[in-house]
This record gives structure tokens, C-alpha cells and sequence, in this order.
């Protein structure tokens, strides 16, 4: 094989995604530390699957619009480090393809060329022994394959078997993968998202049905169909008759928010939409019971071609037609409130907050300190760059600080920052939730933007964070035996104890964190903890630490039994 084509890259990128999705499970056990939390593979595979469900509606491929769909798919779907680390790779992948017809070896080693820089300049501190060295690895290797070879099979295998050996040896560059005895999760990840491609590249037979948003099926590789053909769906099971699909051709300014607010009014008229921008034209393809009100509102943006409507249900038209008048009737009302709220909007604030929250009683204590937008998400989910773009749409603020509350999270809250023009964006960089509400607390309406994320940064650095949680496969970290189900206490920089009483360990983690300038100890209780058990604690710890100031508060975190902040 001496080239790749439009049609070809689309199918290795849906098997890339499929290869990845595959072995999901096996790459979250690579994980250090054993909670039971949403994992390296999960968050890679979230972030895969945001762009391939873009690029399985593409019926007409080509390497522009292509490039386009894996790029802005996976940026706005990226989850946790290793699934923004994965974006800023398709991102470099795609800008040096996106202007060829076909892909030979050339152009493939200045792809992965372009696509290693793009990544190591998105990471502010790279640490090697990651996904980024494996990717740097391959790299490296395809430039020194150019003149070796002009197959672009024999290319790619040379390449993914160097990927290997350069993932093997990250137990070396990284002492804590070696003492558990595991390679690193993100490059594992890479690796079987090349296998993968290569897979779809060599012809494999590989189900390339890709999941959408809503749960329903769709396939690219079906001549003639786009995301969730009619002929996919039950009709019983259809609740929108109506699949309309067609192409907006840009007359006029067609911003972010007019995206937003496009998807959201679609939104109120059926599901399985989609929204692809690619420069001067919108594809767009929703299951509505009125393709009329779609058309009308697509209209004022621009003009419409490859228009196309199925009913989707021939036998129910009658009852479609009335659901129809129903739906327009409610479209109507719903308008009507939406005037009325923004009529009585309130002025643009100086300063908005949003801050990412799992749990009621934490999701309250923000906002009794001073959030206005809370995003559902933290350990158990990391939420997207797409879930940030949300939030920030919602704060009606010239300046926004958004509080991630998670090292993890922290990378996709940046890219969020990056893709907003109308507003200042800061990232605080709180890596647990006692950090947030620190910095939060401690800001001053009269500093500058910069001058508060100083001061917030400078008051997090204070506070120490605790979290006890359960094992969920056995390991070995900073010298301590853990099996499954034991209970951990996890600090800042690793493990601070193992045991197996709840109580005990969250003791001995106090103990742990607790120093002769600490004061002040907040314990956090969650939702499997009952609250004469969290009594129980605090009367123990006060007894224990008779200098400290302790308080508890109801957290409501899952997963978590307790966290501890000491300042």
C-alpha cells in the first residue's frame, strides 16, 4: 500500500476508535494507584469516541473535512490529561493531512512529527515515561523509516513495534509504574488506538458502528447513510418521526454561541442531532417531528442544500402530524419564557465561578460560598472540554475563574480556555475539592484577575488533602502491600496508609498529614457514610488531636468515604 485515502483514513480512524473502546477496561488496571474511579481508559476512549461519532456522519469524506471532525470532536470530548494529551495528538495528526489528497509515508512521519510537538507544548510540565514519550518515540522512528520504505503497512507496523518497546521501558523513566509493576496507562492507550487504525488499514473485519450521544448506532462505512439511518431504529421506538438532514452554507458570522444555541434549540425539537462546523458550512442531522421549524431556523444563517427528510415511521403519519402541531405549539411557549428570562436578565457581572463538584452537600458548600455554575464530575468522571464550554456559556460574567478541583481535570478546563474569545477565562489550578473551596474563599473582588489567581494559588498551597477510599485490585505504592478491597488513604503526593477499617485508616491519615502548623481540619463524609459513623470519627479525631480546630460537614461524595482537609 503506497498511499491512504479520504475514504480509507475514515475507516482506520472509526477502527482506531473501536481498537481503543475494545480494551477500555484493561488499560483503566494500569492505573497506579487501584480506586474506583473514571480511568486513563475510559477518558481516552470518551475523547476518541466524541470525534468518531463526528466523523462516522461523514458520508462524502475527504482529508479537509475529516481532519476537521477528529480535531474539533476530540478537543471538545477530551476527559482527564490522557484524553486531552490524546486530542492535542489527532490535533497535530490532522493539521499536517488536511491539506493532501492521499497520505504516504512522508506525509504520515510529518504528521506524527507535527502531532508529538502539538502535545508536548500543551502539557505545561511534560514528564517523561508517559503517553507523550511513547508518542515522541514513534515519531522519531517514522522519520528514520522515510527513506527505508515507501509501504505504508510495513511503515506502520515498524512504527507501533517501536511504540512498544518505547512503552515498555516507561516502568524505567517512572519509579512509581515500576513499584506497581504496570506500564503507563496513557501510552498503552496510544498504542491500541494505532493498532487499531492499522487494523482498519489492513482490511480487518472490525464492527464499525459507532455509539452516539443518545445511546443509538451509527455507521460510516454503509454507503448512503448518515449518524443513526432510519433503517437502524425499531419504529416502535421512535419518538421523533422525522430524520432531516442537510448543509447550511454560511452567509454571515456563525460563532460558538450561535453553535450553542443552535444544538440547544434543535434540542427542544427532537434528538440524535448533529452539528458538525467546518469553516463556511454547517452539517447538521436531527430526528424531529417538524423538519419545518429546523429548516426555518437553519435558514437564518445561511442557504440549504442536501436537504433530506425520511419518515421514519410511514404507518404513525397521522399521529406524527399531530405531535408535530404539539411540539410547535411548545417550541412556541418555550420561546416565550426564553424572551421573557432574557428580558429580565441581569447585568454582566464582573466575575463568574464555576467549579467542578460530585456530591450535594459539596455542590452546596459552593455554592454557598459563591459558584454560580456547578459541573457535575470530579474522581468518578471527569468532565470535557465540552462540559466547560457549557458552564461557561451559562455564566453571564466578563471574568470567569473555573475551579477544576482535580489534577485531572485541570488540562481540559485550559483547553475550554483556549476556544472562549468573548470572555477571560482563568483556571485556578485546585487539585482537590478542599483546595477549590480555599481558593474560592479567598478571593478579592478588588484584585486584578492575575493578582487573585495568585493569592488563591498561594492560600491552596496550604492546604493538605486526604481521601479514603477502597482497593479495587491489588498493587504495591511507596513500599505498601494493597490488596483488593483493602481501605486506603491517599495524600497529595501518594500513599499516606492501608488498612481495613474505614475509621482506622482515616485516623492514621490525619495523623499523617498533621503537622505542628496545622490548625484547622475539615472531614468531609460521603454518601456510603452514615452520619453517627462521621460523629463517631470527629469525637475520635478531637480526642486524638486535642490542638486542632476539627469540623465535619456533610460531603455526599460517592466512592470516597471521606475526605480531610488540613490547613
Amino acid at each position: 500500500m503506497k498511499d491512504i485515502d479520504a475514504h480509507l483514513l475514515q475507516r482506520a480512524f472509526l477502527s482506531a476508535a473501536k481498537g481503543l473502546e475494545a480494551k477500555k477496561e484493561w488499560i483503566n488496571e494500569l492505573n497506579v494507584f487501584p480506586v474506583p474511579d473514571g480511568d486513563t481508559g475510559t477518558n481516552m476512549t470518551m475523547t476518541i469516541m466524541s470525534a468518531a461519532r463526528e466523523v462516522a456522519g461523514i458520508e462524502q469524506p475527504t482529508m479537509e473535512n475529516l481532519a476537521k471532525a477528529i480535531s474539533s470532536g476530540s478537543l471538545r470530548g477530551a476527559r482527564g490529561n490522557s484524553g486531552v494529551i490524546l486530542s492535542q495528538l489527532l490535533r497535530g495528526f490532522t493539521k499536517e493531512i488536511k491539506t493532501v489528497d492521499k497520505i504516504n509515508v512522508t506525509v504520515l512521519a510529518n504528521a506524527f512529527v507535527r502531532a508529538t510537538e502539538t502535545a508536548y507544548k500543551a502539557v505545561m510540565k511534560p514528564k517523561e515515561g508517559t503517553i507523550l514519550t511513547v508518542a515522541k518515540g514513534m515519531a522519531d522512528k517514522a522519520v528514520e523509516l522515510v527513506p527505508q520504505t515507501d509501504d505504508v503497512i510495513e511503515f506502520a507496523e515498524k512504527v507501533i513495534e517501536q511504540g512498544d518497546y518505547v512503552l515498555s521501558q516507561t516502568p524505567e523513566m517512572l519509579p512509581v509504574l515500576k513499584q506497581a509493576g504496570v506500564v503507563d496507562s496513557g501510552g498503552q492507550g496510544l498504542m491500541q488506538v494505532l493498532k487499531g487504525a492499522l487494523d482498519g488499514l489492513n482490511g480487518k473485519e472490525v464492527d464499525m458502528s459507532i455509539p452516539a450521544s443518545n445511546g443509538a448506532g451509527v455507521s460510516a462505512m454503509t454507503a448512503g447513510k448518515s449518524a443513526a439511518g432510519s433503517s437502524d431504529i425499531e419504529t416502535a421506538d421512535i419518538k421523533f418521526g422525522y430524520c432531516t438532514e442537510f448543509i447550511i452554507n454560511l452567509e454571515k458570522e456563525y460563532t460558538e454561541k450561535d453553535e450553542h444555541e443552535f444544538k440547544a434549540y434543535l434540542e427542544s425539537l427532537g434528538d440524535s442531532i448533529v452539528v458538525v462546523s467546518d469553516d463556511d458550512v454547517v452539517k447538521v442531522h436531527v430526528h424531529t417531528n417538524d423538519p419545518g421549524l429546523a429548516i426555518q431556523k437553519a435558514l437564518t444563517y445561511g442557504s440549504l442544500s442536501r436537504m433530506k427528510i425520511d419518515n421514519m415511521r410511514e404507518e404513525h403519519h397521522e399521529r406524527l402530524i399531530q405531535n408535530a402541531e404539539k411540539l410547535a405549539k411548545e417550541q412556541k411557549e418555550q420561546e416565550d419564557k426564553e424572551a421573557q428570562a432574557k428580558a429580565s436578565e441581569e447585568p454582566r457581572k464582573p466575575a463568574g465561578f464555576i467549579a467542578v463538584s460530585v456530591g450535594e452537600g459539596l455542590s452546596e458548600i459552593f455554592r454557598g460560598i459563591g459558584a454560580d455554575y456547578i459541573i457535575e464530575g470530579g474522581q468518578t468522571m471527569n468532565p470535557s472540554t465540552e462540559d466547560m464550554l457549557s458552564a461557561i456559556e451559562k455564566v453571564n460574567a466578563d471574568v470567569i475563574y473555573i475551579l477544576p478541583n482535580n489534577k485531572n481535570i485541570i488540562l481540559a478546563a485550559e483547553q475550554a480556555k483556549y476556544l472562549v474569545e468573548d470572555k477571560k477565562i482563568v483556571v485556578v489550578p485546585s487539585r482537590t475539592v478542599p483546595q477549590g473551596i480555599t481558593a474560592l474563599i479567598n478571593y478579592i473582588p478588588d484584585q486584578t484577575p492575575e493578582e487573585n489567581l495568585e493569592t488563591m494559588k498561594d492560600e491552596m498551597a496550604r492546604v493538605k488533602t486526604g481521601q479514603i477510599t477502597y482497593a479495587v485490585r491489588n498493587t504495591n505504592i511507596d513500599g505498601m502491600e494493597i490488596h483488593e478491597g483493602d481501605i486506603m488513604g491517599i495524600g497529595d503526593h501518594g500513599m499516606l496508609t492501608v488498612g481495613t477499617s474505614i475509621e482506622n485508616v482515616a485516623l492514621d491519615s490525619l495523623k499523617a498529614m498533621a503537622d505542628e502548623e496545622s490548625e484547622l481540619v475539615t472531614i468531609y463524609y460521603g454518601s456510603d457514610v452514615k452520619e453517627e459513623d462521621a460523629q463517631a470519627l470527629l469525637d475520635k479525631a478531637k480526642e486524638a488531636f486535642p490542638d486542632l480546630e476539627i469540623e465535619l460537614q456533610n460531603g455526599g461524595q460517592p466512592i470516597y468515604y471521606y475526605m480531610i482537609s488540613v490547613e
